[in-house]
């Protein structure tokens, strides 16, 4: 049952130009875990996630979710899917407050719908509700242009958590954030995990991917090339050598 409801790829290959970003990448990773996907940069680990979900066609090889070949959906198709992501840069509106903006992620139709003023309770309700189940429910009302970096990010990740996705991708939440936010994204990941969220995570800080983590995948070059638990993560000679330089 575990390997129907993964998230996996099998050859999964993308080239720009004469550039290979991922080299016949095969990967699962663990329903109901939190996975992380670390390697140095350009190693094609946000090509990666830009292929899973639809922000951009593979060349060749395929994703499956949940045993369904997803790899030709379009993005909002794979969002119904159950798999939401946030981005190496925030995607926000900028003009708009923090509550609008949680709104707008689960407006189909819906960023005229809301500027309409048409919302439904039951949305507003759940918007306040991440909001503050992020710790920035006082900034509701505030334009999210004015808000930190690290705000940014847990906004969009309160949009993206709007939309009830069971499994939810990370890429790089703890670029520009400060230590006491990233402690609270660290301790938020566990939480939604042990709710029943499967969580795959793109990132640099290994305090924070060897501290949530119960399972790693190491690309370099486009490809895998080492994957398991932190603990042998830590020591394996590839890892050491591809990402650590070592």
């Amino acid at each position: 049952m575990t390997e129907v409801r993964s998230l996996a790829t099998a050859n999964l290959t993308k080239a720009f130009g004469g550039v290979v970003a991922l080299d016949g990448a095969t990967v699962t990773f663990r329903h109901g875990q939190v996975n992380a996907l670390i390697g140095p940069n350009g190693s094609g680990k946000t090509t990666f996630f830009n292929c899973v979900t639809g922000m951009i066609r593979p060349d060749s090889g395929q994703t499956t979710y949940r045993g369904q070949d997803i790899t030709r959906r379009a993005p909002h198709a794979i969002v119904r899917a159950g798999i939401g992501r946030t981005f190496q840069l925030c995607r926000v509106f900028p003009r708009m407050s923090a509550l609008d903006n949680v709104l707008a992620a689960v407006r189909p139709a819906g960023l005229v719908g809301q500027l309409r003023g048409a919302r439904a309770r039951v949305e507003v309700d759940r918007a306040w509700g991440w909001l503050t189940r992020l710790g920035i429910e006082h900034l509701a009302d505030v334009e999210a242009r004015t808000m930190s970096w690290g705000q940014q990010k847990l906004l969009e990740l309160a949009g993206v958590l709007m939309s009830d996705p069971e499994t939810v991708l990370l890429d790089e939440p703890a670029g520009g954030v400060n230590p006491a936010l990233l402690d609270r994204i660290g301790t938020l990941v566990r939480e939604l995990n042990a709710e029943g969220r499967t969580f795959v995570i793109v990132e640099h800080n290994m305090d924070l991917v060897m501290s949530v983590s119960d399972h790693i995948v190491v690309f370099d070059r486009g490809r895998p090339i080492a994957e398991g638990p932190p603990s042998l993560i830590r020591t394996d000679e590839r890892v050491l050598g591809a990402y650590l330089g070592v």
